[in-house]
């Protein structure tokens, strides 16, 4: 390779960069805003909050609907074709939630984003494939948490200011249409033969069969295995991270804090994820990266649920969240890259491991939350760390890292 032609990928690798931390930045704020809109919602269209709650599972159905259908659209479509359709159908969802005048538009709006974000969590993967795969994607989810941190303030503060705080959700829109606008330039300048249109492959990768015939047996039931514990894996992290998501305010009002300060306090995980995914996976002696990320974010969680005091609470979730902000982008990029399948199905996967665990986790510890209470309910991660600690030390096996 020249050093023009390496010039040229370094840059294009760069531009793919920019484009996923555009379009997951936009789509972090819409999510980190669909807690704080609910009530606000609840308010505006004179509806019960417990009918809202059915934004908060949008992305998570997205996540499945576009796990089955991801293949198919990406058989047809190139990758960055999908990155622009996707921009756009989760921006046309945040303009509803933010301005639809009726309970079923903005549910459609949800949903909507919902399915836009999830085009967006599928070729991410894809886009940033390769060496150092992990690192890219903490990078760009870096970016994305902390532009999350800015949506409830942001909402609270419009709302503060006499208009609706839902209104902030337009702030999404603009920068999903550009970044559909600057693919779709960038798709008409290309040469029709450019490697970053190509639709991308997605059956099963037959070459290794050739001339096999038994032994192809033996090869593909090794490729389920590793494809299952790469889908569980991801699955477990984004559960840990979820549980937090979803009930970190609730657990400083559990603690005696009044509500508006607990949501302020709210943004101590989402801090430390930012920081966590700047800084990026830890590696140390050969260990997987899970392991000291797993070990930080199971401090954190003791300190969030052996605990009573605001304070402490507050800074154990700061501490989980330095330790969880690696898990994804560490699991998702070591599936993607197990041979065997191709990246684009094996991207699909990663997706439904994702709906799965947000549809599930967070709920689950609800129903913990009412047996028990929401303090020790939060010890639930603990198992989904350990198990997350034993899959990624499988010996030998170097597709999990």
């Amino acid at each position: 390779m020249t050093a023009g032609s390496a010039a040229a990928v370094d840059a294009g690798a760069r531009g793919d960069e920019v484009r996923i931390g555009i379009a997951l930045s936009a789509m972090g704020f819409v999510l980190a805003g669909l807690g704080a809109c609910v009530a606000i919602l609840a308010r505006d269209l004179n509806e019960p909050t417990s009918r809202l709650t059915l934004l908060s599972s949008g992305f998570a159905i997205g996540l499945m609907l576009v796990a089955f259908a991801g293949p198919w659209l990406l058989r047809r479509w190139p990758v960055t074709t999908v990155l622009g359709f996707g921009s756009v159908v989760c921006a046309v969802g945040a303009v509803l939630i933010a301005v639809g005048p009726t309970y079923a538009a903005v549910i459609g709006g949800g949903l909507l984003v919902g399915l836009g974000g999830a085009l967006l969590v599928l070729v991410a993967p894809l886009m940033l494939n390769g060496p150092m795969a992990d690192k890219r994607l903490s990078r760009v989810n870096a970016v994305a948490s902390g532009v999350g941190i800015l949506a409830p303030v942001t909402i609270g503060v419009l709302d503060g200011l006499g208009p609706s705080g839902r209104l902030a959700m337009l702030l999404a829109a603009p920068p999903l249409l550009y970044l559909a606008l600057r693919t779709r330039r960038r798709q008409t300048a290309q040469p029709a033969t450019a490697q970053a249109t190509d639709p991308v492959p997605v059956l099963i990768d037959s070459a290794p069969a050739v001339g096999l015939g038994r032994k192809w047996r033996r090869v593909g039931r090794r490729v389920v295995v590793d494809v299952g514990v790469g889908w569980l894996r991801v699955v477990l992290a984004v559960a840990v991270e979820f549980c937090f998501v979803v009930w970190a305010v609730a657990r400083l009002v559990a603690s005696g804090l009044p509500t508006a300060t607990a949501a302020l306090l709210g943004s101590s995980f989402p801090i430390g994820m930012a920081v966590g995914r700047a800084v990026g996976p830890i590696r140390w002696r050969g260990w997987s990266p899970v392991m000291p990320s797993g070990a930080l974010a199971a401090c954190g969680t003791l300190l969030v649920s052996l605990f009573d005091s605001p304070a402490v609470v507050a800074l154990g979730l700061v501490v989980a969240g330095l330790g969880v902000a690696p898990l994804y982008p560490v699991t998702v990029a070591a599936l993607v890259a197990l041979p065997g399948l191709s990246s684009a199905r094996l991207a699909a996967i990663g997706a439904l491991a994702s709906g799965t665990a947000i549809l599930l986790a967070p709920a689950a510890l609800a129903v913990l939350a009412r047996v028990l209470d929401l303090r020790l309910a939060y010890l639930v991660t603990l198992p989904l760390i350990a198990v997350l600690f034993v899959l990624s030390r499988r010996s030998g096996r170097s597709s999990f890292v």
